[in-house]
Order: structure tokens, then sequence, then C-alpha cells
């Protein structure tokens, strides 16, 4: 069975002049068919909001979310959690746009942002195989990043990313 989730991270950057921007990545979720021994269903997605986006910092800027799913039923369930690349149409960098620029970050696995979360393509790795509690939520923190020292224009980024629940 498969279930995807939407994402939402934000990010408001400033530019040269104190001019704030803000940036969105949108992660959308769907459900596959349902077997009849096990349900594994996205209970909540808490969105990766960076802070203000300055420029002229000079360490990159972090944000956090989480994605929680429960499952239940009879027997042996095993879960992994796929991100798509986003609009970039690649995991690295994964791309927020906004009117002709674009402001790269990722989402990853690790509080260290060393593993890039994906579907295990591209040098991605997925979240998971993971035997969740019968009933019981599981919380899946995800870890973004935006590189330090993009001179981009304000505005308002986006970006649209697939979470799939695989079970």
């Amino acid at each position: 069975m498969v279930s995807s989730e939407p994402l939402t991270t934000m990010n408001r950057k400033m530019a040269r002049r104190g001019t704030l921007a803000a940036a969105a990545v949108a992660l959308a979720f769907m459900t596959g068919p349902a077997r009849a021994d096990i349900r594994c269903s996205v209970v909540s997605v808490s969105p990766v909001s960076f802070p203000t986006y300055d420029i002229f910092r000079v360490p990159p800027t972090d944000a956090q979310g989480a994605v929680t799913y429960s499952c239940s039923g009879v027997g042996q369930r095993t879960v992994t959690i796929d991100l798509s690349a986003g609009g970039a149409g690649r995991f690295d960098p994964r791309l927020l746009r906004a009117a002709g620029d674009a402001l790269a970050y990722n989402l990853f696995l690790d509080a260290g942002r060393g593993t890039i979360w994906g579907d295990g393509t591209g040098g991605t790795s997925r979240y998971g195989p993971f035997q969740p509690p019968n009933n019981s939520p599981v919380v899946v923190p995800i870890f973004g990043r935006i590189p330090a020292g993009q001179n981009v224009t304000p505005g308002s980024y986006a970006d649209s990313v697939l979470l799939t629940l695989n079970f």
C-alpha cells in the first residue's frame, strides 16, 4: 500500500536592503490500495519552517518539521517513506522558485544533514524499512537546510514535494 502526504516548507529570506521574501514547499500525499490485514496512514505533517534567510549569513539556514504516521492490523508490516525530487526534477539540490529565480535547499533524514531524503535513487536514501508498533503514532523528523551564500532576489519562493508512505 502507498500513502502520500503534502509537506510544506516555509522560508523567509532577507535581501540586501532588508526586503523580506517567503518560500514554501508543499508536500502532497495520496493513499494507495488497502491491504485487508494492515492499515497505515499519515496522521499529520508539520511543515519545515525556515527562519528568515539572510543572504549575508555565513552558516546555512536550518529548520525541522515532521511527518506522523500510524499503522494497525494483523500481520507483519514494514514501512518506508519516500520524498520526491520536487519541481527541480533532481534531489541535489532541490529548488524553491520565484519569478525566474531559484533558492537551493534540501530535505534530510538526519540532524547532521548528511543523508538526503529521497526515494533511494540518485544518491538519496529513504526512511526505513521500519516495523512500527501497532496503533501507535510514529513521528519522523524532517530536517531542512538552505545553504548559505545564495544571492537571490526578494520574492515568494515555492516548491512541491510528494511524500509516499509505503507499507
